[in-house]
């Protein structure tokens, strides 16, 4: 497995395992990640605070009162020989439900517009979008927002030329090759075609981010008056102790 170790300041490290986005890379960054688990958990890595995980590599943060670059980085070089051998768990399968265009108000209004860039109608947008299986590459930007791939090529357009100051929480987004849904309303400038009741992240639940890497998400779409009834619900929901697995299709734990 080819990669190499960069600084990243004076508690960190990265392992950068290639350039792209791309399948292959997400599973090599699980394995790396899933076998540096495992020596933190053997007590071979101390002083590991924590792993975050990206499209193609992998950031290592440490505490120098308790280690040094020096360790970890040997650490790290045998995770990676380990890597090889890892076999990494399949992710959860999740179905989310999905109400596509303004019939919620602000959370799909770039779907004619998409549409058009695209050279479709709404409805076939909407067929495209809601037919496939997306894998959660990684998490970022805000808690729990999860980069999916990969968007059939031929929606994919770049980001907006001018970012919204207000994305609704909720809101179902593409940009590139990538699908997302905003967690939390913030600033963005990716295309939005819908609106998803479902809360992404809740500091109640054991694990606060709804969705993991290698997780796969497909969707159902909706009309407006189940999004409006299943919204009534997920209050209690983000309240509960447990994730709302009434969406969840296939378990596996989590890495």
């Amino acid at each position: 497995m080819n990669f190499r170790i960069l600084d990243a300041g004076d508690t960190a490290l990265t392992i950068e395992l290639g350039d792209r986005l791309d399948r292959r890379l997400l599973a090599a960054v699980a394995a790396v990640d899933e076998a540096l688990a495992k020596a933190i958990a053997g007590g071979d890595l101390p002083g590991i605070v924590e792993t975050v995980p990206t499209f193609r590599s992998l950031t290592v943060i440490y505490d120098p009162l308790l280690t040094s670059r020096a360790e970890i980085e040997r650490g790290i070089r045998a995770a990676v020989a380990a890597a090889v051998a890892v076999s990494v768990r399949r992710g959860r399968l999740w179905q989310l439900p999905v109400c596509y265009g303004d019939q919620i108000a602000t959370c799909g209004p770039d779907l004619e517009a998409l549409a058009e860039a695209c050279d479709l109608t709404p409805a076939e947008v909407v067929r495209l979008h809601s037919t496939g299986t997306y894998e959660v590459y990684m998490l970022g930007f805000l808690p729990g927002f999860p980069f999916m791939g990969d968007l059939p090529e031929v929606l994919a357009r770049v980001r907006r030329s001018e970012p919204r100051t207000r994305v609704p929480a909720g809101s179902v987004a593409t940009a590139g090759t990538l699908t997302a849904i905003y967690p939390w309303e913030s600033p963005g400038g990716w295309h939005l075609i819908g609106a998803c009741p479902v809360p992404l992240f809740s500091v109640a639940w054991p694990q606060a981010a709804l969705l993991l890497p290698g997780d796969r998400v497909c969707w159902r779409a909706i009309d407006a008056a189940e999004y409006h009834s299943l919204s009534d619900e997920m209050p209690a929901m983000s309240a509960s102790p447990l994730p709302p697995g009434a969406f969840l299709l296939t378990d596996e734990a989590p890495r």
